[in-house]
């Protein structure tokens, strides 16, 4: 017998400082903040399309907890599909813009842009390819440069988001 899951519904983060990481989440990603638990100095918050109750958990530990140090067992990356390249476009000027992208690949089925929180927690922002043109690259773990001009001329206002689990109404 196996787990029925069907997708990841949220994740949760322990950071240091929980209002410094409700200012990156909330204003890199436009969460909206759906409640706080003081008792437990945590916090929950939605992405703005989502249908979802809450996507992303955050418990503060203190701010003078170390960070994990990258290479360590635990959690690499979170990743966070958007509709469109062009809504990858745009995030990559607000992973700029907050000084968090950290890099950028192309990985054949998806298109991808990484970067890191305040307490050094990684994650990546991508975008997925029409089903219908995985082709070679359904079966394959791709790592090349991200080209993302050349992606925006071929790829601009195609949305693929839907394709996995359809949006909310409006979104």
């Amino acid at each position: 017998m196996t787990v029925a899951a069907v997708r990841l519904n949220h994740a949760v983060l322990f950071v240091g400082d929980l209002e410094r990481s409700l200012r990156f989440w909330v204003g890199v990603f436009g969460m909206e903040l759906v409640v706080r638990e003081p008792r437990a100095d945590a916090a929950f918050l939605r992405l703005p399309r989502s249908g979802n109750h809450h996507d992303l958990g955050l418990f503060g530990i203190g701010a003078g907890a170390p960070p994990r140090a990258r290479g360590t067992v635990g959690l690499y990356h979170l990743a966070w599909q958007v509709d469109t390249i062009d809504d990858l476009a745009q995030a990559r000027d607000a992973l700029l813009g907050a000084g968090a992208l950290t890099g950028e690949s192309s990985h054949g089925a998806t298109k991808s842009l990484y970067g890191i929180d305040p307490d050094g927690n990684e994650f990546e922002v991508m975008w997925m390819l029409p089903r219908a043109s995985w082709g070679e690259f359904e079966h394959t773990a791709t790592v090349e440069r991200l080209e993302l001009a050349a992606e925006l001329q071929r790829w601009s206002g195609v949305g693929t988001a839907a394709e996995l689990v359809p949006l909310p109404a409006g979104g």
